[in-house]
């Protein structure tokens, strides 16, 4: 069996009937570059693939919310480069060991209409971690902004969210990429993960170190994830950056367009067979 055939198979055997949205997305975290998200969505766009669903964790979660409630990828990039996300997310640590996420609360408010998952324009889900519990938890209804800043919460740098009596900090400690909560509701899933985790030759300083290991932390938790995606997007070149460059935002945004436009024929392909292989499922059906 040749891979075509090997891909009809595998699309026939699916119902795709049963799945209500085209494409979804799942967008994983990274500090920074996360921004390697805004420029795989921007060059999706840019040859007509919109994705209906979203989830996301941590950064990945920051961009799923916005794009979510309907904003524009470029647009994205600009609130990323003002002055005043870049400050936000600036690596310091004041006097208490941690930095204010709550300002992120700001944002939020000030570009996305309501505090609510039903109003955004696209389902979106975001992974969580209850400290409390030591466990994962999607969310994806009721209030939307404290479980958004929640996901963003890296641990030690950014203060716990006390949500219900519970403390909640990054989805990404342990679901970095939250796939199956929208796995069975879309017929193509595209992964984007950000913390490529290949051979490091020199690692040196305290930061560098944290980075480091933190990557490796989390990219043992994704594996599974990644192997559930119809399309994986995880440029080798972000690791260039730090959970804290938000500085060189056009350097990393051009990374995730460039990555997307030399997989996308490839993804278009793919996208050809499963019209094919449901076109022929459907024929057979009307057969019977």
């Amino acid at each position: 069996m040749n891979v075509i055939e090997t891909y009809i198979t595998k699309f026939k055997s699916m119902n795709l009937n049963t799945k209500p949205f085209k494409f979804g997305i799942a967008l994983s975290g990274g500090g920074a570059r996360g921004i390697v998200h805004i420029g795989v969505l921007e060059a999706l766009h840019k040859h007509g693939i919109r994705p209906e669903i979203i989830s996301g964790a941590s950064a990945g979660a920051l961009v799923g919310v916005f794009y979510a409630a309907g904003m524009e990828p470029l647009r994205i990039l600009e609130l990323v480069k003002s002055n005043k996300m870049v400050k936000m997310f600036k690596w310091q640590m004041p006097s208490n060991g941690l930095i204010d996420i709550g300002k992120i609360a700001s944002l939020l408010e000030q570009n996305i209409e309501s505090d609510d998952f039903s109003t955004l324009q696209k389902p979106f889900y975001c992974s969580v971690v209850n400290l409390n519990s030591g466990k994962s938890e999607i969310k994806h209804e009721g209030k939307l902004f404290q479980w958004v800043i929640a996901s963003a919460s890296i641990p030690i740098i950014f203060e716990p969210q006390l949500i219900d009596g519970n403390s909640y900090v990054d989805g990404g400690l342990l679901n970095n990429l939250p796939v199956d909560c929208i796995r069975d509701q879309c017929q193509i899933l595209i992964g984007v993960h950000v913390n490529y985790n290949g051979q490091e030759d020199q690692i040196s300083g305290l930061k560098a170190v944290a980075e480091r290991t933190l990557r490796l932390a989390m990219g043992q938790n994704v594996k599974e994830s990644l192997a559930k995606c119809d399309f994986v997007i995880d440029p080798p070149e972000t690791r260039k950056f730090n959970t804290f460059d938000f500085n060189k935002a056009d350097e990393i945004f051009q990374i995730g367009f460039d990555e997307t436009e030399k997989r996308i024929i490839e993804m278009r392909r793919s996208i050809d067979l499963i019209q094919l292989a449901q076109g022929k499922k459907n024929r057979t059906i009307k057969n019977i």
